[in-house]
């Protein structure tokens, strides 16, 4: 299934697109998360409402929200998980091209959500250095708490794409990458979340952004250097994954930093990231 939030005039709600139709799911659960946090029975009956559905509202139609358009806490990313990115990005910053030997895990806020379709707030008076950052995102569908990486997959409710939008003056001032990544509506995230028994091998999956038409980066999620179950085994260790969360598993090269001459977004750039199997992300630099 595709699962949306959307706005019904004023009103927000979650639904699942069947056919180009968005099938309202409000009475099942009234929101994304509570949807999740009921568990397989609550998407049994989803899947059930979407197959004696005779009509819905047409998506075109609708306004589509970030999925999960207000995350119960930060957004759990990881940087230089792409061997290719890991070294454009230290030969731009001058540094040894040595790849991660463990992952790199750094967060969003979750007011930098943004929505498919919604225009990215360029902030020239806060960075003058904004790039893209197309990345494969998963939602945890339950609590997960030291799980085995055999076990890993099997604690995913679906997937999503995310643009990790960046300020790479802001990362090289304050040397992390919290504030850089954070400013507002700097992680656009959907357009929907497709179910994990949708895509039995996220680590097969095409992924690439284009910006104004020119694509710009384009990989393949097996190209990760830490994959799915090794990054949900690792951050599980000690800690608990709730459902809702957000993890974007990483950027392949391709972005502005890493290019010769520096290439950085400006207004009225539109960006394309999509990832096969779930679609394209669109938004529009303002």
């Amino acid at each position: 299934m595709r699962l949306v939030t959307y706005l019904d005039g004023a009103v927000e709600r979650v639904g699942a697109v069947h056919n180009h139709l968005v099938i309202d799911l409000s009475d099942i659960a009234p929101d994304m998360l509570a949807l999740i946090a009921a568990g397989p029975q609550a998407l049994e009956a989803a899947r059930a409402r979407v197959a004696a559905a005779d009509g819905g509202t047409p998506l075109d139609s609708v306004t589509l929200l970030a999925p999960i358009p207000r995350p119960r806490q930060n957004i759990i990313c990881l940087g230089m998980n792409y061997a290719a990115h890991a070294i454009e990005s230290m030969r731009a910053k001058g540094l040894p091209e040595v790849l991660p030997e463990y992952p790199v895990f750094f967060t969003k806020s979750p007011s930098a959500i943004n929505h498919p379709g919604a225009s990215i707030p360029l902030l020239p008076e806060i960075s003058s250095k904004r790039d893209w950052e197309v990345e494969l995102a998963f939602i945890i569908g339950g609590a997960a708490h030291n799980v085995a990486p055999a076990d890993a997959l099997g604690a995913i409710f679906g997937y999503t794409i995310l643009n990790d939008v960046s300020a790479r003056d802001l990362q090289n001032k304050h040397q992390q990458f919290f504030f850089s990544k954070s400013l507002e509506g700097s992680a656009p995230m959907g357009p929907w979340i497709v179910t994990a028994d949708e895509i039995p091998d996220p680590h097969a999956l095409g992924l690439r952004l284009r910006l104004n038409g020119q694509t710009m980066q384009e990989s393949s999620t097996g190209d990760m250097i830490f994959d799915i179950p090794t990054i949900i085994a690792t951050l599980s260790k000690g800690m608990t994954l709730a459902p809702g969360d957000i993890i974007a598993t990483g950027t392949p090269s391709g972005v502005g930093m890493g290019m010769t001459p520096q290439l950085w977004l400006k207004s009225g750039d539109v960006m394309e990231a999509e990832v096969d199997g779930i679609g394209v992300l669109r938004n529009t630099v303002v």
